[in-house]
């Protein structure tokens, strides 16, 4: 057999080369008409769903809420991250809970169950609540609507749901682990339906089979009682918080025996 000419086009690999570069097979761009852009064609002020958050007006006050004081934690579109749980069919409910009592933002990387002041005006809580509603799949239990109720029966229900953890005075008590459950004495009637509904940190949910709506009208109203008579619950004296038997004889039994001292010093300066 003898070899190919050794000129380049007699070079069979060449003429591959060749042919595919002109077919556009080696990535060589290949031009094409221009479209024509329209002159009256205006960018839209809402961003679309992605990696920024759900499609919302560039000035949505929600949006920018969120960006600024939750994102960093429960991600851009609420998918949540290693310093923050999702928010995906989180419900205005726990938004709103979390947000009115102050335990969102957190100001330590650890959630805490206690009753702070609301780092957000009213305004700025309900543009939250209906920023994150925005995020798939939505859902949730809804802000309920919360009425006076029939006082007798909220005390029945109290002591049976509620009274183990946040005590039969409404001032919470210790948990496990270091918990604890907190006290009512701040909470409003809504904020109690929303724990009710939510259930937030080791707090059980209860659904409305178990708890209706009228039975949160009542144990609200009940708690409202309590925080009304707080004054005349204490007409024994010193309250001490309500903290129980236990803190209440040591402070006396501290009490005692510091009058015992003082009476023995001054009886022993009579004897001198």
């Amino acid at each position: 057999m003898t070899s190919p000419p050794a000129g380049p086009a007699g070079r069979p690999g060449r003429r591959l080369l060749a042919a595919a570069a002109g077919l556009g097979l080696l990535g060589m761009p290949v031009l094409a008409e221009p479209v024509p852009s329209s002159p009256t064609a205006v960018p839209s002020p809402v961003s679309s769903t992605g990696p920024t958050g759900p499609a919302v007006p560039a000035s949505d006050p929600g949006a920018r809420l969120y960006q600024q004081s939750c994102a960093s934690c429960h991600g851009m579109t609420g998918e949540g991250s290693q310093r923050g749980p999702a928010l995906s069919g989180v419900g205005p409910a726990d938004v709103d809970f979390q947000l009115s009592t102050g335990r969102m933002p957190v100001q330590q990387e650890r959630y805490s169950d206690v009753h702070r002041d609301a780092v957000f005006s009213p305004t700025e809580i309900d543009a939250l609540v209906d920023y994150v509603a925005l995020f798939p799949p939505g859902g949730g239990p809804q802000i309920p609507v919360v009425t006076a109720g029939d006082v007798r029966s909220g005390r029945e229900l109290y002591l049976t749901y509620c009274s183990a953890c946040h005590s039969a005075a409404g001032v919470g008590a210790t948990l496990n682990n270091g918990r604890f459950a907190p006290s009512l004495l701040r909470a409003t009637p809504t904020q109690i339906g929303e724990a009710i509904r939510v259930g937030p940190g080791l707090m059980p949910q209860f659904p409305a089979n178990v708890l209706g709506d009228r039975d949160i009208d009542a144990i609200a109203t009940y708690v409202d009682v309590l925080q009304d008579d707080r004054g005349n619950l204490d007409r024994g004296g010193w309250s001490l918080g309500r903290l129980g038997p236990f803190p209440e004889g040591a402070v006396a039994w501290v009490i005692g025996l510091a009058a015992l001292l003082l009476l023995a010093r001054r009886l022993g300066s009579r004897a001198r």
